[in-house]
């Protein structure tokens, strides 16, 4: 009768999958989503998204049909990983992307259709786990880049252009709308919809913001909470109905 032993022989380490620091949000599938329920307003468009991050929006806007697309953002691993994303799907030959800080990069030129996931929540953290020190930061009151892109809009929007973004409920809406406002444009709200705050991010958020927002547009649920998020829209007011 014959016997075996189990040799403990160590066995190497399982590989680990690399994160993606530039994966998409749920505030990504959002705006895509938007942006796809109306495609004869994104066709034939020259389209800028600010913070293009991944690049998947601007992938997005070339499948309905966009004619020019152009990326910025401030990470050179975004202007790479974007620009080899829109390639390998075929639309490489319409698309540029710019390395630079908010309108600089695109100085005097315009757009058709501006759309924006950017940074703004509310924290001075400048760090989240597995992600840039760029992402989702807005400083204290969640408006740093918000209120930088809105500012330098109008400038950038093509007669008849508008822009599409996300828009944290918890950052005062009224304020984007006075400062579009105070530069000839409209704003409204396309979508209103709640997404989850990770444990890391409530952690990490202004506790003037998170106090006198609960039960408005954060609602907590035990461990669990979840903040009401707009799409806008942004363009002359005759554009926007």
């Amino acid at each position: 009768m014959s016997s075996s032993t189990e040799l403990n022989v160590p066995r190497p380490p399982a590989a680990v999958p690399s994160v993606d620091l530039l994966r998409p949000s749920e505030y990504t599938a959002v705006l895509i989503q938007t942006l796809r329920s109306q495609p004869e307003r994104v066709r034939g468009v020259r389209a800028l998204e600010m913070g293009c991050g991944s690049g998947v929006v601007l992938a997005a806007l070339g499948v309905l049909g966009a004619s020019g697309l152009c990326g910025v953002d401030v990470e050179h691993e975004a202007i790479e990983q974007a620009s080899n994303l829109l390639d390998v799907l075929g639309y490489g030959h319409i698309a540029e992307f710019y390395r630079g800080d908010m309108w600089r990069p695109v100085t005097g030129r315009s757009f058709d259709l501006v759309v924006a996931n950017l940074p703004h929540f509310p924290t001075d953290f400048k760090s989240f786990p597995g992600r840039f020190p760029s992402w989702s930061w807005g400083g204290a009151d969640g408006r740093d880049m918000l209120d930088r892109f809105l500012g330098g809009l109008a400038e950038h929007l093509a007669p008849g252009g508008r822009a599409v973004i996300t828009h944290n409920a918890f950052v005062g809406l009224e304020r984007s709308r006075d400062i579009v406002h105070d530069r000839d444009l409209a704003l409204r709200v396309v979508k209103t919809t709640m997404v989850h705050i990770s444990g890391e991010k409530l952690d990490r958020m202004t506790m003037s913001v998170l106090r006198d927002e609960k039960d408005r547009s954060i609602h907590r649920y035990g461990p669990y909470a979840f903040g009401e998020m707009h799409i806008v829209e942004i363009g002359a007011p005759e554009t926007i109905d």
